[in-house]
């Protein structure tokens, strides 16, 4: 059941009307139901799947809590992390590891071992569900949160449908305290959720699926060898694809639930403003970024210990982080790139002296440096987002050599101009946004603005609406 389909705006139109009807247990109970047939529309028999790994995740955090009497703590935490990442490990995991052994010992000239090669198929938003529970179960071990009172809220939170999929990760101590107490109407909330659905639906609808367009084509060769312009209309399309597309997912995440009552975190603020990479993170889909930054980064020891224990942390850290998103080198390469650019940048500007470093940015030189900054960073982010969206790494590189061929062809200036079409609007409400501080354009204006601006919108969606058939990038993950 995918966000912008019809199916689920009904969906949702029902699960709506029928919650707010309900008393507050009911509601937990309904929604659950709700979310198990969102979550099974695609397959019921990954629903097993989860169950499964809830059930196992409650009853362990029963045990580990330091108000709990049971000695081996540490015992049953280790037990929950491993059955967590062996599910996601096996899943996504196996068929990458299991054929990059068989291609590393081809090379080797030892053949036809007979190593089973199975064809998994990835059970939805699986990332984004175990990376939740293995949040709760630590934060529980380490007493920054109760215990569910309840299975019901427990797995509530975990298979609450507007995040389940594709984030918000939520951490326990966001949702769980919203699902164990009472919610009350607030037609303010429900109308600002609304607002999000409107432009999460135009985010993804018009400004992803257009430039996914452009960048299927410039990847798939339809712009003929790759040269220095092509890898520019592909690298850029791709990249405001995969912007649009998130960030409208999460807008329509977070208002589908503000009309439940419920309040998800922001993933997302104007990401491509971000003047260094290390901005870029705390920018770009900061649910991931906190997640791997306490979970991950902290305990390998963070920058607590000098220099180059920093920079293999950020490697480390960030290379995991590429693997996350999927089950090829690629990811691998595009996080590495992440964790050196972000080791340099460090090195080159140190925590204590950044201020001195940079310019004001109120002066015009302050604001010039800023602008070259936020420019060299998307460049830098960009060439690294070729290794994503590129099949392999051979063809990464082979796309990435095009940079040394100028030739021009002329329909190039029309992807240009497409490219522009979708690109600028979206670039020019970050930037009303960023200096807003709105969590939506117009967020703060008066009712009947903002009426306009969803009309005006609605009509955007009918008229330039992209392929319906691309789905949102990050469902594989």
């Amino acid at each position: 059941m995918l966000f912008d389909s019809p199916i689920y705006l009904v969906f949702l139109a029902v699960a709506v009307l029928v919650y707010w009807r309900l008393s507050h247990r009911a509601q937990n109970i309904f929604l659950l139901i709700a979310s198990y047939i969102f979550y099974g529309w695609w397959d019921w028999r990954f629903l097993g799947l989860m169950i499964a790994s809830t059930t196992v995740d409650f009853f362990i955090a029963q045990r580990i809590s330091p108000m709990a009497p049971t000695r081996n703590r540490k015992w049953w935490l280790g037990c929950s992390l491993v059955w967590n990442f062996a599910i996601l490990g096996v899943f996504k995991y196996y068929d990458f590891f299991a054929g990059s052994l068989v291609g590393a010992l081809d090379q080797l000239g030892i053949h036809n071992l007979p190593l089973p090669l199975i064809r998994i198929i990835l059970p939805p938003g699986i990332s984004f569900y175990t990376f939740e529970e293995v949040a709760y179960v630590v934060d529980v071990y380490q007493g920054k949160v109760q215990p569910a009172s309840s299975y019901l809220n427990y797995a509530l939170f975990i298979s609450f449908f507007p995040h389940l999929i594709a984030g918000p990760i939520q951490r326990p101590n966001q949702l769980l305290p919203q699902i164990q107490n009472g919610r009350m109407f607030d037609a303010a909330q429900c109308f600002d959720g609304l607002m999000l659905i409107v432009s999460g639906l135009v985010r993804k609808c018009v400004i992803a699926d257009n430039c996914a367009l452009l960048a299927n084509a410039a990847f798939g060769g339809q712009f003929g060898p790759s040269n220095f312009w092509v890898v520019l209309i592909g690298a850029y399309a791709f990249a405001w694809q995969v912007y649009g597309d998130f960030s409208g997912y999460s807008d329509i995440a977070r208002g589908s639930a503000q009309l439940l009552g419920f309040r998800l975190t922001v993933n997302f603020r104007q990401p491509f403003l971000a003047h260094r990479l290390q901005d870029f993170w705390r920018r770009w889909h900061i649910s991931l970024s906190t997640w791997l930054r306490d979970y991950l980064y902290i305990p390998l020891g963070g920058s607590a210990h000098g220099a180059w224990k920093t920079s293999r942390n950020l490697l480390v850290t960030m290379a995991l982080a590429g693997l996350w998103h999927g089950a090829n080198w690629t990811f691998v390469i595009f996080g590495a790139i992440q964790g050196v650019v972000l080791a340099v940048e460090r090195y080159l500007f140190p925590a204590k002296t950044k201020s001195a470093i940079l310019p004001r940015a109120q002066t015009p030189a302050g604001a010039f440096s800023r602008w070259g900054q936020r420019i060299l960073t998307f460049n830098v982010l960009c060439v690294s987002l070729t290794f994503f969206r590129a099949t392999s790494l051979r063809a990464a590189v082979n796309f990435l050599a095009g940079l040394c061929n100028f030739a021009w062809r002329t329909e190039y200036l029309s992807a240009f101009l497409m490219l522009g079409l979708f690109t600028l609007p979206l670039f020019f409400v970050d930037l009303f946004q960023e200096a807003g501080n709105q969590e939506y354009p117009f967020a703060t204006a008066p009712y009947a603005i903002r009426t306009g601006f969803a009309v005006f919108s609605i009509v955007v969606l009918a008229l330039f609406s992209g392929s319906n058939l691309n789905a949102f990038v990050y469902f594989q993950f």
